[in-house]
């Protein structure tokens, strides 16, 4: 297994891990990298570490209540990584992706 890696850095991708690192608050590129590839896998699904993401569930719950309330989705939506959160005025707080993204909730 290959101990390192080389990227060819673009303008484009400085930027977005700029954003990520800020966004994840890690400290390294490969860290924040981790958890950015670690939110992805679970929120996607359909890989051996998640069989199920949370995207789907989500869909699925929905489905079978006809309905979700923001605490639902939230809960459901919620990782480590990607702490999400609502309050009363109906704003999300996408702390991992909106910076990402370029997601403004204002």
């Amino acid at each position: 297994m290959c101990n390192s890696m080389r990227l060819r850095m673009t303008d484009h991708r400085e930027r977005m891990l700029d954003a990520l690192l800020d966004a994840t608050g890690e400290n390294t590129k490969s860290k924040a990298i981790d958890k950015a590839v670690n939110h992805y896998c679970r929120c996607a699904g359909a890989n051996p570490a998640h069989p199920t993401g949370t995207y789907e569930e989500l869909m699925e719950r929905a489905v079978e209540q006809g309905s979700l309330t923001l605490d639902e989705i939230a809960e459901i939506l919620y990782t480590d990584s990607l702490p999400v959160r609502h309050n009363r005025v109906l704003y999300w707080e996408w702390t991992f992706v909106s910076s990402l993204i370029g997601f403004s909730s204002s």
